[in-house]
């Protein structure tokens, strides 16, 4: 196990956020990276997590500053509000087809077409790094984590479908591969 240097992990926390901004930082100038950030999120999450609180969840800020950066893209015919099936007080999300064609121009293309450059074992590298700091960080601040179905040990993977023992719903392959707001790590491996 080798040790860093001082300010090595200050240098690094610095460089996570600056490759996150500078990759924020082109694209559609008419929408903030928050909205960006919430288009993104409700074009991703599954079923169960199309709502506002869990978009509040996600994006680690209040739930009145996350109604507000929907309430812009509802305005903006970017995301669409539907009532929920089972609870009348809930709100689903759903991303409109302009909402859709805005994501064609994300400016996360960029970072993502950089990071699919690098070397798999890299890339590969890379992604366990930051998974695993994403869980330690959201432990120690009581946060929630995000992650797919796939990933996540209330499913139990069938043939035909799976299920997820937190929901009590089949889930399609769509379904597992999207964001989930009950998302519990199956392993830290």
């Amino acid at each position: 196990m080798s040790v860093s240097r001082p300010g090595e992990n200050e240098d690094l926390a610095d460089l996570i956020v600056h490759l996150a901004r500078l990759g924020q930082s082109a694209g559609d100038a008419s929408l903030t990276a928050a909205q960006w950030t919430a288009l993104r999120y409700f074009a991703r999450a599954n079923r169960f997590s199309r709502t506002p609180s869990a978009f509040s969840e996600f994006h680690a800020t209040t739930r009145g500053t996350a109604s507000q950066t929907v309430k812009s893209l509802v305005a903006l015919g970017l995301l669409a509000r539907h009532s929920h099936g089972s609870d009348g007080r809930s709100t689903l999300i759903e991303v409109t087809p302009d909402g859709h064609a805005m994501l064609e121009h994300d400016p996360l293309r960029a970072l993502r077409s950089v990071l699919d450059a690098l070397p798999s074992e890299m890339n590969h590298a890379l992604g366990q790094a930051l998974r695993h700091a994403v869980a330690d960080l959201a432990q120690r601040r009581a946060a929630p984590m995000f992650g797919t179905c796939a990933e996540c040990r209330h499913c139990e993977p069938g043939d035909e479908a799976s299920f997820c023992h937190c929901t009590q719903a089949l889930l399609s392959a769509p379904d597992m591969a999207a964001l989930c707001v009950d998302f519990r790590p199956a392993s830290r491996g």
